[in-house]
């Protein structure tokens, strides 16, 4: 992937060196509350960050003028790969909230995405509970396409049985992205 710049950010492919500035946010029950996984330790950091670093899909948001890392996008092709879909996630650092720094990085990947890589079309998945993410995707200009009434569960009640959740659906077009 190439490094996208913006006038606060570099968007970058993850190093194992992140896991510092990973396990900041990602121990935290907050970040990880509508995640499909639970907190994790400094050495599961320690291990994801290895991993995010040999996968392409995962992108480092970090500040420009410290290389802090302060969140991640994920931004993967889906297949069949001739279609020309996408699909874009993001957590990041609660100390980071409320400074634009996820519609930042959002509009850059996206707009790297259309302009460079023949993206045809972008999907993202956010739990309605979840006000702070569909409003971010909105503000991406992404469109409410669905509303999936427990389609989907992460996490197990105590009994084991699966707690199931509802799930918005978000898209946006590239002819869409080009008009805005």
């Amino acid at each position: 992937m190439t490094i996208i710049k913006t006038d606060r950010l570099i968007l970058r492919r993850f190093s194992c060196n992140d896991w510092m500035d990973l396990y900041e946010y990602l121990s935290q029950e907050e970040v990880v509350k509508y995640e499909p996984y639970g907190i994790l330790t400094d050495q599961e950091c320690k291990k994801e960050a290895a991993i995010r670093s040999r996968n392409e899909a995962f992108i480092g948001v970090c500040l420009r003028d410290s290389n802090k890392l302060i969140g991640n996008i994920y931004f993967a092709q889906q297949e069949p790969k001739e279609w020309g879909n996408w699909e874009i996630g993001y957590v990041f650092n609660p100390d980071y909230y409320g400074k634009g720094y996820a519609t930042e990085s959002g509009k850059a990947i996206l707009d790297y995405g259309f302009s460079n890589l023949q993206v045809r079309r972008v999907v993202a998945m956010c739990n309605p509970e979840n006000i702070s993410s569909w409003r971010l995707l909105e503000r991406l200009n992404m469109r409410r396409e669905g509303y999936l009434r427990k389609n989907i569960f992460f996490k197990r009640n105590k009994d084991g049985e699966p707690i199931w959740i509802d799930t918005y659906e978000y898209a946006i077009l590239a002819e869409e992205w080009e008009k805005n």
